[in-house]
């Protein structure tokens, strides 16, 4: 009784349907939000609102596709999670996008307060732009890698029925495990937001308790990856105990961690832990690989 169940909540929330509506409405949410979030920068220019003397995302027009950009990324992270029953791989790979796009909503934001002077090397809000520059390009050439030797991602799909039954009932508790994440990404999402959203425009606090206005759901987010990872791990030991793919499934958890610590620290600390992440996990993943064709018999 409870499987048919199960599948009826799995296809409404995370089948392909799903997800196509989850994207236009998403995306019609950004566009929204960017002419509101446009609207308060002329009102606040005007002294129209008052919100904080210095509150950065009202500055400049620019700063606007930062709130399209934040929904996007909420997209994607649900992307994140449609993943997780189909492939290991390709939901740690979303997981190097996801932060990413931080990284690129990062640049649009300190684009709009960005100060050309000879004392660029000087000024770390500068720096930091200088960062996080270098480090969107390495980390996209990296994700393109990433993808590359996800053997996942370029073998074909086998119907579920013909999966052998240990693996069908990893897959199924993937699916359950995505199920319970989208209530948890979508209660975090509504709560990180009204309580910024209230703490900036009600009180008239920029960020009193949010020490990066970047951080704000993410490094939530990522810890509850790290929870749901680890009990992947524990799980797939049921599926294997082969030394690669255990040593491969660690690897991606201690990745995940990495990310999750660079929101706990700034400037250059921050991108070296992010590039170390995704470095560490494409390493995994290439000695991974290499097993795995060790493995296979050559023929003649």
């Amino acid at each position: 009784m409870l499987k048919p169940t199960i599948d009826k909540i799995f296809e409404k929330l995370l089948s392909e349907k799903a997800k196509e509506r989850t994207e236009k409405i998403m995306l019609s949410v950004s566009i929204i939000s960017f002419f509101v979030h446009l609207l308060l920068i002329y009102l606040y220019k005007y002294n129209l609102i008052n919100v904080g003397a210095n509150y950065e995302l009202l500055k400049n027009p620019i700063a606007a596709i930062y709130t399209p950009f934040s929904f996007i990324l909420i997209f994607e992270v649900y992307l994140l999670i449609y993943y997780l029953p189909k492939s290991i791989t390709t939901y740690i790979s979303k997981q190097y996008e996801i932060i990413t796009l931080i990284i690129i909503r990062r640049l649009f934001k300190d684009l709009s307060s960005i100060e050309l002077s000879s004392d660029w090397f000087q000024i770390r809000d500068d720096l930091q732009f200088t960062y996080d520059i270098v480090a969107a390009i390495l980390l996209f050439y990296l994700i393109y890698l990433f993808h590359r030797k996800n053997k996942s991602s370029n073998e074909p799909k086998k119907e579920y029925a013909a999966l052998p039954m240990n693996i069908q009932r990893f897959v199924y508790f993937k699916k359950v495990m995505a199920i319970v994440l989208v209530p948890i990404l979508f209660v975090l999402a509504v709560y990180t937001l009204s309580d910024w959203a209230i703490e900036t425009f009600a009180y008239h606090e920029e960020n009193s308790s949010f020490k990066n206005i970047n951080n704000i759901f993410f490094d939530e987010f990522f810890t509850i990856l790290i929870i749901a990872d680890v009990i992947l791990l524990l799980f797939s030991l049921f599926l294997t105990n082969q030394f690669h793919k255990v040593i491969r499934n660690s690897g991606f958890v201690i990745s995940t961690i990495l990310i999750r610590l660079s929101f706990s620290v700034v400037d250059l600390v921050n991108t070296a832990l992010i590039i170390c992440a995704v470095i560490f996990g494409l390493l995994i993943l290439l000695i991974h690989n290499q097993y795995e064709k060790a493995a296979i018999p050559r023929e003649g």
